[in-house]
């Protein structure tokens, strides 16, 4: 790990690899009423799940100085118990407390995103603390429980106790990468690969606070489909039921655009695929951000990390496309092939993975991918 001036060996931040959360674990730094199974594990974040009850809220919130229980107090509306299975309406938002609570040292934080189907299902999570004032961090030395804000946007989803909707990650100092480390890792990894197969040349790589990517409206593949819009009114999608669904009961496929440009829809929800393949080398994670808050009014992601070996295989792959979960707001925002979309922030880790991203992973050798709730 030459190019981590600021990570091991030469210093301490770094996100935990999956041997360190399994020491978490067994350290009590993460507790759970149930026992962990090694299916949360993943190469640089933790699977949460599910309590068995969730609160139908009048609105969502940040607690701020009380606690969460404290707020539920004002904004229930009824409860609902999800041990035979819940259902989750459209629309409406809940608060779900996690299996899972934190008992941090000091010197480690944690942060958390949506699971890749959880965004791609276009639900709307994010996870709350204790006394926090931000959605999705956890303050160094954070004692208490998590809760999930759960608001599903296009579809009535049914959920259980157990299920995973987001992952955690922990770290010690800032993992992230500046630029010059990010450029010494794409010399000696070859992050991106054009649609050709090709490798984007340094040079032609836009690194700036983080390694920008575009959208593809034109490489439809075999099945000759660019995106997905999704339907309104469908029926509702059991999230512990994978391939279950027919696609095309929820999903309008988008061909290939012969003018290379689209018109997106205001508060229409969409799935896209990248133009470039990335790959996130086995020593580095990366989280997916919005590039440029004035770029226009949508939101391009939800899910947006990518644990250590996404299309990497070890040096084997060349790339593998993110998916694009968006959202246009207020206005129809036109969009074309190549178009700047988003970013990819690198972070370290505090040491290689004992284990690499990709053993029977639905998305690894992704192109255009529905969740896998979904079967063609």
């Amino acid at each position: 790990m030459s190019f981590g001036r600021r990570g091991r060996p030469n210093g301490m931040a770094g996100i935990l690899p999956i041997q360190g959360l399994r020491k978490a674990v067994a350290e009590g730094w993460i507790q759970a009423p149930h026992p962990v199974t090694d299916a949360q594990f993943q190469p640089a974040s933790f699977d949460l799940r599910l309590g068995s009850r969730a609160y139908r809220v009048r609105s969502s919130f940040l607690p701020q100085h009380q606690t969460v229980n404290e707020v539920l107090k004002d904004l229930e509306m009824y409860p609902l118990d999800l041990s035979n299975g819940g259902i989750l309406e459209r629309g409406q938002v809940y608060i779900i407390p996690l299996l899972e609570r934190l008992s941090l040292p000091h010197h480690v934080q944690g942060r958390t995103n949506p699971k890749s189907s959880t965004g791609r299902l276009d639900i709307f999570t994010r996870v709350i603390t204790d006394r926090c004032y931000r959605f999705e961090e956890i303050p160094a030395g954070y004692d208490g429980p998590l809760y999930l804000e759960v608001v599903p946007r296009s579809f009535t989803v049914r959920v259980t106790p157990g299920l995973c909707l987001n992952q955690l990650r922990l770290s010690e100092g800032n993992p992230r990468m500046d630029d010059r480390d990010l450029r010494e890792l794409y010399r000696q990894e070859q992050l991106l690969f054009d649609e050709h197969d090709q490798p984007v040349p340094e040079n032609d790589a836009l690194i700036r606070d983080g390694l920008y990517m575009s959208i593809d409206l034109k490489n439809g593949g075999s099945r000759k489909v660019v995106g997905y819009k999704a339907r309104r009114n469908s029926a509702i999608v059991d999230m512990s039921q994978v391939g279950a669904h027919a696609a095309d009961e929820y999903w309008e496929p988008i061909p290939p655009q012969t003018d290379a440009s689209l018109i997106l829809e205001p508060e229409e929800f969409y799935i896209f695929a990248s133009r470039e393949r990335v790959r996130i080398p086995d020593q580095v994670a990366a989280e997916m951000i919005e590039y440029d808050a004035g770029s226009g009014e949508l939101r391009t992601h939800y899910a947006g990390f990518f644990d250590s070996g996404f299309g990497y295989g070890g040096g084997t792959l060349n790339g593998t496309r993110a998916v694009l979960e968006v959202r246009p707001h207020d206005v129809p925002f036109r969009v074309t092939h190549g178009q700047v979309f988003f970013k990819m922030v690198y972070e370290r880790l505090l040491e290689t993975p004992q284990t690499a991203y990709g053993a029977g992973s639905h998305y690894q050798s992704q192109g255009l991918a529905l969740s896998k709730h979904f079967h063609p």
